[in-house]
């Protein structure tokens, strides 16, 4: 396999970097419940788990 004769310079990794921009995540309003959440994730509310306006999963109590 080759490898660099050198190390490259910080400053071309700091080039190669640039392109990287943080993004603001977008989020929805549930149709149900009201709730703001990220889009295309399911999310909790009220002990559910909701994923495209549906109830996926039910949380149930834990006993001990």
């Amino acid at each position: 396999m080759p490898n660099p004769k050198r190390r490259h310079s910080q400053q071309r990794s700091a080039k190669r970097r640039t392109h990287y921009k943080a993004e603001a995540a977008t989020l929805s309003t549930d149709k149900t419940t009201g709730e703001l959440h990220v889009r295309h994730r399911a999310h909790v509310s009220e002990g559910k788990l909701y994923y495209k306006g549906q109830v996926v999963a039910e949380t149930s109590p834990i006993k001990k």
